[in-house]
């Protein structure tokens, strides 16, 4: 008799015990939407207490505020990529990030309702070991194009996962467009059913269009024997002087580059607002005619 008692007194123990477990597992799943990683409470549909942001660029705003932006219909996202590169002896290896931040920024103003990922700032630049390309020069850091690949792939699934349904790959660099159109491709297919397009855009890298826009202006650049040409110090020039250590180079002789004078620093820099804008509509034209394609051969079938 009492090792029946027993018996169901422990039938009875597990049995709560097991009730005990399941109210515990429904709680951590009704909570898993609003404990953050510090352990504090947070309402995912909780108004945003600060006015709206007006910037354009993803990691200038809160999660509140993508959140808004998302629901009002900014749904379109651009994913620009850069470099860290030796870009000769007078310009910073970040040259590539600054542009394409400048120009992507852009094309989200012409756009309409369309934000500016951060700069990928890491991408192919040779083989590490042993060195090859940009590698052999101190200060470059390259990635496997495997691993470029996969955190492209990660990052447009970030960003699809909460809600953005047009992700624009764009790459300044030659050694960025062969993964960014393969990651497209992928993603494209694997994204198809949900409605989630993956572009990539290789107008944004149409150089030669810039290189004829100068020649319409009378210059018609020389190669130089180390890895700088006008068309992207121009740029720089316009949005980011200090990273062609300009001054410097004058004041040490070095006035020209691939045969044309810099001197004029006034009519340059207006050169290169016009080269960032021109890039930014080919861009901008491109996008739209193969969102629209893209639309219409899904409606097809």
């Amino acid at each position: 008799m009492i090792n029946l008692l027993k018996f169901r007194r422990s039938i009875l123990g597990a049995g709560t015990l097991f009730i005990l477990l399941i109210i515990g597992a429904l709680w951590i799943i009704t909570q898993a939407n609003r404990v953050t990683p510090d352990g504090s409470v947070a309402d995912l549909s909780a108004p945003n207490p600060l006015p709206a942001s007006s910037s354009l660029e993803l990691e200038t705003l809160t999660w509140m505020d993508v959140r808004d932006r998302i629901r009002a219909g900014t749904t379109r996202i651009v994913v620009p990529t850069g470099g860290i590169e030796q870009n000769g002896p007078f310009v910073t290896v970040s040259k590539h990030n600054h542009i394409a931040r400048a120009v992507s920024v852009r094309i989200a103003e012409l756009l309409g309702s369309t934000l500016v990922a951060p700069v990928v700032a890491f991408v192919p630049q040779g083989s590490i070991s042993p060195p090859t390309d940009h590698m052999r020069y101190p200060g470059t850091i390259s990635l496997r194009q495997a691993t470029f690949e996969n955190m492209l792939e990660d990052i447009v699934m970030s960003l699809a996962s909460h809600g953005f349904t047009e992700v624009v790959l764009l790459g300044d660099s030659f050694g960025n467009q062969e993964g960014l159109r393969t990651v497209a491709e992928r993603l494209s297919k694997r994204l198809r059913a949900q409605a989630i397009r993956v572009l990539y855009i290789p107008e944004f890298y149409d150089y030669p269009s810039v290189h004829r826009f100068l020649a319409t202006k009378g210059i018609h650049e020389q190669p130089e024997a180390f890895h700088e040409e006008l068309a992207f110090s121009l740029q720089l020039l316009a949005i980011a002087p200090d990273t062609l250590r300009y001054n410097e180079r004058i004041a040490a002789g070095h006035s020209t580059l691939g045969g044309i004078s810099l001197l004029d620093r006034e009519k340059l820099t207006g050169l290169g607002r016009e080269i960032i804008e021109l890039r930014a509509r080919t861009t901008v034209e491109a996008i739209r005619a193969q969102s629209a394609h893209r639309l219409t051969t899904q409606g097809n079938g």
